[in-house]
């Protein structure tokens, strides 16, 4: 049945929802590229809670989400921005959240890697800064995990310049008990991280986080650059010390950017790959097969949907992603933690389920159609 969709004019427009998924199987991980889907959290929609109060996690729907992810094949990377890290979700939150996962992901022989930042910081001293961080480290750590050293917000507010990252992250390094992974956020993910690395300009930034891999690269399992700059990330990913990975965050170019050139490529920790996960890991299980032509085929088709969940502003792309795991069955409500699935409007969620529904992905079309009309009646979109 033809779905009345509105648009960015105010006006409607006819669409016909998809009959058939795309096929896709479970499957082994990976053997070209390690990738790492980063996961949602899915609110408790019956808890009485507030905007700006702790966060209430469906821990059942939450673990889930992740089993489904393992059982394709990909890697979690757990408590990032993409789970609404500093933005619904707190460190309370994220530490509960990094424990479940890790013992879940033992369960199941899954990888998983846990963001480490110092969000139970709103500010300080780079010292401060720096104890935070090995709190947050201890925690990933004792878990089992792997940890990410995430950009933090307090560091870049604290931070004189680029001597005190070097201080801060190289105490990190030489302490960490495995090879951590360095992230590189840019301020379109999260405004308070202009600057980051001690300067507004990106050539002198990208030199300064080369010299803390470059004193460190035993330390440094990969970097996630996460600045939607294909061209940057390549050159960087050049530099990198031998056995350094460069993990792609770039949501706009990353099937270029996986599929690589004859001179390197990038692996995955992306957070547009909660919602295409099943069709990401058969891409790559054709580029494990070193059909590049067949990766493409499957991967391109789907930035145009990864561009409208990301567009500016950014930081609020996990509204789209959890809208996506809604209608494709895997969370029984479009609620969000922090009330953020109010922060894009309705044409933007629209056009999102149409973009996904054309990719098939959605494992019930049906579902997702009627959740979709659902959501559009209560907007007062009559059918």
């Amino acid at each position: 049945m033809t779905l009345r969709l509105p648009d960015a004019r105010g006006g409607l427009r006819a669409y016909e929802p998809r009959a058939e998924p795309l096929a896709v199987t479970a499957g082994t991980p990976f053997t070209s590229r390690t990738v790492f889907s980063a996961a949602h959290v899915v609110a408790d929609p019956f808890a009485d809670t507030t905007p700006d109060g702790p966060a209430a996690v469906d821990w059942d729907a939450t673990l889930a989400f992740r089993r489904h992810l393992w059982s394709h094949g990909l890697g979690v990377a757990e408590a990032m921005d993409t789970a609404q890290r500093g933005m619904g979700l707190d460190w309370a939150g994220a530490a509960e959240l990094i424990r479940r996962s890790a013992a879940e992901a033992r369960s199941v022989g899954g990888r998983i890697a846990c963001g480490a930042g110092t969000d139970q910081l709103a500010a300080g001293t780079p010292a401060e800064v720096r104890a935070a961080y090995e709190e947050q480290l201890a925690v990933v750590e004792e878990s089992g995990a792997q940890a990410i050293l995430m950009a933090s917000r307090a560091l870049c507010a604290a931070a004189s310049g680029p001597d005190d990252y070097l201080e801060v992250y190289g105490h990190l390094l030489r302490q960490a008990a495995e090879p951590v992974v360095l992230h590189w956020l840019g301020p379109m993910f999260d405004p308070a991280l202009e600057g980051y690395w001690g300067t507004p300009d990106l050539d002198a930034a990208t030199e300064v986080f080369l010299e803390v891999v470059a004193a460190h690269p035993d330390k440094v399992d990969g970097i996630k650059v996460s600045l939607l700059d294909a061209g940057r990330e390549v050159a960087l990913r050049r530099r990198l010390p031998d056995g350094v990975r460069c993990y792609t965050g770039d949501d706009f170019h990353y099937p270029e950017l996986i599929a690589g050139d004859d001179r390197g490529f990038s692996h995955a920790l992306l957070g547009v790959f909660d919602p295409l996960g099943p069709l990401a890991a058969r891409a790559v299980r054709a580029l494990d097969t070193g059909d590049v032509t067949g990766f493409r085929a499957l991967l391109d088709p789907t930035v145009d949907l990864s561009r409208h969940l990301f567009q500016a502003p950014t930081r609020f792309y996990k509204t789209g992603v959890v809208l996506l795991a809604w209608l494709a069955g895997h969370q029984s409500h479009f609620t969000m933690v922090g009330g953020l699935q109010s922060a894009r409007s309705l044409p933007h969620l629209a056009r999102a389920y149409e973009l996904a529904d054309g990719l098939g992905l959605f494992p019930d079309p049906k579902l997702a159609e009627d959740r979709m009309r659902t959501l559009l009646s209560l907007h007062g979109v009559d059918q």
